[in-house]
């Protein structure tokens, strides 16, 4: 092969990686989020009591909430739940039922573009948007009955928030390492550190919870994958755990007997 050809064919598998590279920073986003917007007007049909509000950040952007409640007499606290990236609230409306049944108020966040949520989705403004969620808790719930969750996307939002604020238990179903590991089992070539618009450093945030930590991760999770969660073990503390589901997907965990219990075992 002649230098030609050599130098040739470098410049294709330059103009690919340039090309392939440059896909993937204009359409990130749209790759990571896929929300589902409704109007504003429109009513969800939950089949248990709950109600709304909205979180104004700025002029723009205004984070939709539902309130999954429970009598006064009987409530324990709240679980401010953040959810994945699919869809909206009313496709993650049915895991509530888990924390009521146990005396727990739910209350559930869009992220912008989601539901009935408006204006700009970046990683400062759902971290802001959790912040302000928080506080609006502690009006009413004492840190020690705040439990903050995050499943799939919303791990990384809700570990950002208990590192920042104290709170009762994070508990993380499916939670990536961080969003650079994730992606980079597959993108290694790129400097996603540069690329990435989105980051989510759980694993530095997990270090900074005080609160105790549990997480929920199955060996046939084909999403994030079980072992890039495992490398979260070693910045755990004494208390936290680590809970594996065996055969568990990145869907399906909720339906295993071994999640049910552990979260009765939180929530008592």
């Amino acid at each position: 092969m002649n230098k030609i050809k050599i130098a040739f064919y470098i410049k294709i598998i330059l103009l690919a990686y340039a090309l392939v590279g440059s896909v993937l920073y204009i359409l990130q986003d749209h790759l990571l989020f896929h929300p589902e917007a409704i109007e504003q007007d429109s009513s969800y049909q939950f089949n248990q009591p709950y109600q709304e509000s909205v979180i104004p950040l700025d002029a723009v952007t205004k984070f939709h909430v539902v309130h999954f409640t429970v009598p006064d007499s009987i409530r324990k606290g709240v679980v401010l739940y953040f959810h994945g990236n699919r869809k909206n609230i009313g496709h993650y409306a049915e895991f509530a039922k888990k924390f009521t049944s146990n005396q727990y108020e739910v209350w559930m966040i869009d992220y912008p573009k989601f539901g009935k949520s408006i204006g700009e989705l970046t990683e400062e403004n759902l971290y802001e948007g959790a912040l302000q969620l928080y506080m609006l808790a502690k009006l009413r719930f004492k840190p020690s009955e705040i439990i903050v969750y995050g499943k799939s996307i919303g791990t990384g939002i809700a570990s950002q928030l208990a590192s920042v604020r104290d709170c009762k238990h994070l508990i993380l179903e499916t939670p990536y390492y961080s969003m650079e590991s994730l992606l980079g089992q597959y993108l290694f070539m790129y400097p996603l550190n540069k690329l990435l618009h989105f980051k989510f450093p759980s694993n530095e945030y997990i270090q900074k919870v005080t609160a105790p930590i549990t997480i929920f991760h199955g060996t046939d999770d084909g999403v994030i994958s079980y072992s890039n969660a495992q490398r979260f073990i070693p910045h755990l503390k004494k208390g936290d755990e680590f809970v594996t589901i065996k055969d568990g997907t990145h869907l399906n965990l909720n339906s295993f007997k071994l999640m049910q219990d552990k979260l009765d075992e939180i929530l008592r």
